[in-house]
């Protein structure tokens, strides 16, 4: 088949890849450096395995600028651009979704277009009635940042917002490229797959939230947070998994994940999903008040990005801390290896770790590392368990 994506992000460019072992794939994005890059065999963000990918296997992959050349005679057409959260609208800004699906559809008039970008809910029936068209899906993606080729290649199930042939199409082509055998397949109403995408995410930042609460409750009370997370982790029906404290979740999809989801609440009584969001930003308040009771007078943030293994600083929590800090008069200096840049937000940039360390009063830092082994009386964190 002849397949185009829009959109050479994580999503996309994960896409490309498990697709392309089969299949003619047109990779297209605006940026040209990112085009290139891919051409070139490397992958434009971090993600070892994927990157190992593009430079190893043999793929029918080519990336292009042009879109128009490349939906002419695509069969399938997958969407992930960009749907970053209004906070003036209270809404997903789904511009660039609305202008390249309806691109796609009036210069092909047989290919099937698949949205993997985050929609609002009921998106794809309204998009569907105001362009007279049923070739336009939904099918929703679970990608962690850093792994998005193996979550491709080994997802824990394929959700498609459409139950006719179109729909069982498009995941036999997710299931044919996966490694993973016996991966359980949903076909659902288009609303229904939007709203498992929002309600997945909102329940992985609820245990976020809940596992930062119980920890900000422990700090407070002069507690061990490790001893009550172990013993309460041990009940099956808890789990021990997604349990380790941080400053918050961030990252592109849960805040602006959970955001709308509350949004799509506007007409229905709820009380989770408001403390859900609200919590994310009490976390941040309460470590911020810690840090700065400790009267320091430059606080270092040791690494922007949200994770290990991803070069994505989009709405990193550590990000919130260094803004309550500054804002108290407090000088705070920044070390991350991604960054070429001599500030970020008006803080220096010190890319020299010793420098950054003899510089710093308090270090703070998301995620522990031995890298800061030899300061580790000035590092704050709640990395109780060494993962993400």
């Amino acid at each position: 088949m002849k397949i185009t994506v829009l959109g050479l992000g994580y999503v996309g460019l994960s896409n490309a890849a498990l697709l392309a072992q089969h299949h003619d794939v047109i990779g297209v994005d605006l940026d040209a450096a990112r085009v290139a890059a891919v051409n070139a065999g490397k992958s434009p963000i971090q993600d070892d395995e994927l990157g190992a990918f593009l430079a190893d296997k043999t793929l029918s992959l080519t990336a292009s600028t042009n879109a128009d050349a490349a939906l002419k005679n695509a069969d399938v057409v997958i969407v992930a651009t960009p749907t970053d959260y209004d906070a003036k609208s209270n809404y997903f800004d789904t511009t660039s979704v609305d202008v390249v699906s309806e691109r796609a559809l009036a210069l092909n008039d047989t290919s099937t277009v698949v949205i993997k970008s985050t929609i609002p809910v009921g998106y794809v029936e309204q998009a569907r009635a105001r362009l007279g068209t049923d070739r336009l899906l939904f099918s929703p993606e679970f990608l962690r940042e850093g792994r998005a080729l193996y979550d491709n290649l080994h997802p824990s199930r394929i959700v498609v917002g459409d139950s006719t042939a179109r729909g069982r199409q498009f995941a036999d082509l997710l299931l044919e490229g996966a490694k993973k055998t016996d991966i359980p397949v949903l076909l659902t109403d288009p609303s229904e797959a939007e709203a498992i995408k929002l309600f997945a995410n909102t329940y992985l930042a609820m245990r976020v939230a809940y596992f930062n609460e119980l920890d900000s409750y422990a700090m407070a009370g002069d507690m061990d947070s490790r001893q009550i997370i172990e013993g309460i982790c041990l009940d099956p029906r808890i789990g021990q998994h997604y349990n380790n404290p941080s400053f918050g979740y961030g990252g592109y999809c849960l805040p602006k994940d959970t955001k709308q989801l509350l949004a799509n609440y506007e007409h229905v009584p709820q009380n989770l999903i408001r403390a859900v969001v609200d919590a994310n930003r009490t976390r941040k308040d309460f470590l911020a008040e810690q840090i700065i009771a400790q009267n320091p007078t430059v606080v270092g943030v040791y690494r922007l990005v949200m994770k290990e293994g991803s070069d994505n600083f989009r709405q990193s929590s550590v990000q919130g801390i260094m803004k309550r800090i500054k804002a108290k008069g407090i000088e705070v200096i920044v070390y991350e290896p991604e960054l070429d840049e001599a500030r970020f937000f008006g803080s220096r940039v010190i890319h020299d770790l010793a420098a950054f360390k003899a510089q710093s009063d308090i270090i703070i830092a998301n995620r522990k590392s031995p890298a800061l082994g030899d300061v580790a009386d000035k590092v704050f964190t709640r990395d109780l368990f060494q993962a993400d």
